[in-house]
């Protein structure tokens, strides 16, 4: 027996044992679980972070007010009511299983309010603890700042979830509130936002100056002039009888430019000076946009889509994936001593010293920028455009050079330009002036040269001139000019605006604009936006009953009293109170007192084969189109079909244009579906000398145009260069194909 128990006892032990040591293995196996946004972000995150953690994706928002209700209980301090949201309920339960399996939980949303506000959700979804140390940032997605971010959590900052959560419930109040009075008075599916209806204001009325504008004639008179036999250089006139020109017709002009071809010139005065152009300040959200616009054509959502998917990392081929970027929702120039340093010890060796000034270039963000991150630049100045050309889609590879090359820029020596500027005396009573400059030392423009140096930039020559030296004439320029209307806005010039007048933020102006045009309040017209009908009877309604709603002023006010939010400075409770009490009323006494509005109806020359009505023009979410106006009897509809004049080599229909949802034009066959034919370039009625095709007509970005013949098969396109470009544009498509089923996996 006592044996027995012996060997029962020691039975035990060893259970128990082995039973300490599963427990102990458990604890092992247990990881620190890290979320973040994006599935691509989380890829290249849990390669710096190693095993003892894992990294999953939320996919942005998990919880939010319901689309189906208000949301917001007035009566009770405006509490919210949020709900998971409807799709998301395989993530929310992925990610509570591996929340039970993780000794520790950091919640890596964005470092901004809507990434603190999703840290937030995520908190009461997974049952963490928002005054814990659960909360990380980093502003680059680099192995150093991974690694320094995981060793410094935070609590999440409630002030800055209070400012998001204010900024969404004040446009749900406008949203829920507003919208069905549109939908009542004027049409379904309509829409008015805090910020997108001072947008559409901003559009209206340019066009309205541009209406309103009356254009006036006015001249100038330019000359060629010469020092003996040097080389020709060009003068302006400027001044007559002490006075600054002013010619408004052709009369005026040709009497004084017969006065002047009597003339004796000479030069009156030189001034010889240098002068320093300083390089621009490093990326923020909206001057990237405003670039983008500008150089490569792009708008403001997809410039921002292409800097996403920088900032959350691509693969490199051996090196993985990486984060090309620091985070690109900023309004701060600034940039870390650590990127400075780098900067400066690459430009020097790659450059020269001369090329990097003595004491670090420093840029002073504006007065209203919460400088919460860096300045948009690459994570490390090493990772050079033709080093990862290799591995980047076209559009991706644009926009990096574009953000590398001015950060670079940003760190180097100013560029010097000897100047000279010359006075020339026309006669006793006319002054004329000539302007040359040449580059002596290039400074930030060896980098950023042809990005960003302006025609006036140019070198423009004169030759050695002294005071009191005579010049001949060899002839004048009397030229006609007419002023012109202030031009519409572009994706650059509406962003700008946008921002100096304080309205928004960056990060919210690519879905701002790409809503206005969704509701058919605006459309894009040769990249400038123009404002519809429906857009200025909305706007018309806005500013009757709803001022404060268009107000530029007053939206600009609220952008900064959400910004005390953030600081803990107002309570985001009296704020809301404060704005919805005269609101409400305003919106009792506008349903009173306006009717229904009927949209102009504008009639087209199709009539409909279903009741033999005369069709008419209406505008919807994707542009104009055809409409039967014996709705809801005869709902017939059809696309609005621009003739080519053209024939389809398949079938002998009719090749027309057509849109796709985004806007963009394509030429395709009038029988489609039976017949398939499409092609992105415009068809030409001329004829090819050779086969007698049709020819298209391809156009590039830079607005050169080429033409080709259709038929692959005839013998001018054996070493034709559109066949390359053609392959590429294949090429790229099936890369689009192949990353869209990889995201989808």
């Amino acid at each position: 027996m006592k044996c027995m128990h012996i060997c029962v006892q020691k039975g035990c032990e060893i259970l128990s044992a082995k039973a300490q040591t599963k427990t102990k293995s458990a604890a092992k196996t247990k990881k620190t679980l890290v979320v973040v946004e994006s599935p691509a972000k989380a890829k290249t995150i849990e390669k710096y972070l190693g095993r003892k953690f894992m990294v999953r994706a939320s996919m942005g928002h998990l919880r939010d007010l319901p689309k189906s209700q208000f949301g917001i209980d007035v009566e009770h301090d405006f509490a919210p009511k949020y709900i998971n949201i409807r799709g998301k309920g395989d993530i929310i339960k992925a990610l509570k299983k591996d929340a039970k399996h993780a000794d520790k939980i950091y919640l890596a949303s964005d470092p901004d309010r809507e990434g603190e506000a999703i840290a937030w959700h995520l908190a009461h979804i997974l049952d963490v603890d928002p005054k814990s140390d659960c909360r990380i940032v980093f502003h680059e997605i680099t192995k150093p700042a991974i690694q320094e971010a995981v060793k410094e959590p935070r609590p999440i900052s409630m002030d800055r979830v209070d400012a998001q959560q204010a900024r969404r419930m004040l446009d749900r109040i406008v949203g829920y509130k507003l919208s069905p009075l549109l939908w009542r008075k004027v049409r379904k599916g309509l829409s008015a936002g805090r910020v997108q209806s001072v947008t559409v204001k901003l559009i209206c009325d340019r066009e309205k100056e541009i209406q309103a504008f009356r254009s006036e004639e006015y001249w100038t008179i330019g000359f060629k002039l010469r020092k003996g036999k040097s080389p020709m250089f060009d003068a302006e006139l400027t001044h007559v009888d002490g006075k600054k020109l002013a010619l408004h017709n052709e009369r005026e002009s040709m009497d004084l430019v017969r006065q002047l071809e009597q003339s004796a010139f000479s030069v009156k005065e030189v001034k010889k000076s240098q002068r320093r152009r300083k390089p621009s300040a490093p990326f923020t959200t909206s001057s990237m946009q405003q670039d983008a616009a500008r150089k490569l054509g792009f708008t403001s959502r997809r410039t921002m889509m292409l800097a996403q998917q920088l900032y959350e990392g691509l693969e490199l081929g051996k090196r993985g994936p990486v984060g090309l970027i620091t985070y690109m929702r900023t309004d701060s120039t600034r940039i870390s001593e650590l990127a400075q340093k780098e900067a400066r010890d690459f430009l020097a060796m790659n450059y020269g010293a001369g090329f990097v000034p003595e004491k670090p270039n420093i840029y002073s963000a504006g007065k209203k920028a919460q400088d919460a991150h860096e300045a948009i630049r690459p994570t490390s100045i090493e990772l050079t455009p033709e080093a990862v050309e290799p591995f980047l889609s076209k559009e991706q590879w644009k926009l990096y050079t574009l953000i590398w090359q001015r950060f670079a820029a940003s760190q180097m020596s100013a560029a010097i330009y000897d100047t000279m500027s010359i006075q020339i005396a026309a006669g006793e009573h006319c002054i004329a002036k000539a302007n040359g400059s040449q580059l002596k030392f290039p400074g930030f423009t060896a980098v950023y040269a042809g990005a960003d140096v302006t025609k006036k930039e140019k070198d423009v020559l004169l030759p050695d001139l002294a005071e009191g030296d005579a010049l001949s004439l060899a002839k004048t320029l009397p030229q006609q000019h007419f002023t012109e209307p202030p031009a519409r806005y572009n994706d650059a010039s509406l962003v700008k605006t946008l921002e100096e007048k304080e309205i928004g933020r960056p990060s919210t102006y690519a879905p701002i604009i790409e809503t206005i045009i969704a509701r058919g309040y605006v459309q894009r017209a040769d990249k400038h936006f123009q404002p519809t009908e429906l857009g200025f009877l909305v706007l018309d309604m806005l500013e009757e009953y709803f001022k404060d709603i268009v107000d530029v002023k007053f939206t600009a006010e609220m952008e900064n009293e959400l910004d005390e939010i953030a600081e803990g400075k107002v309570q985001k409770n009296a704020l809301l109170a404060e704005f919805y009490t005269p609101f409400e009323k305003t919106l009792e006494k506008a349903d009173e007192a306006i009717g229904p509005v009927e949209l102009p109806v504008e009639e087209s020359d199709e009539v409909c084969e279903l009741c033999g009505r005369r069709m008419v023009i209406k505008q919807g979410r994707f542009g104009k189109f055809l409409a039967c106006p014996g709705f809801p009897e005869c709902r017939n509809t059809k696309p609005i079909l621009k003739d080519t004049g053209v024939l389809c080599p398949k079938c002998g229909g009719k090749i027309v244009e057509r849109r796709t949802r985004r806007g963009r034009s394509f030429f395709g066959c009038e029988n489609y579906p039976n017949c398939d034919y499409t092609t992105w370039d415009a068809p030409q009625q001329q004829k090819c000398e050779k086969c007698g095709a049709f020819l298209l007509k391809h156009r590039y970005k830079n607005g050169r145009a080429m033409l080709y013949c259709s038929n692959d098969a005839c013998e001018t396109r054996k070493n034709h260069p559109i066949n390359a470009e053609l392959e590429k544009a294949r090429a790229r498509a099936e890369a689009k194909r192949k990353q869209e089923t990889e995201d989808k996996k």
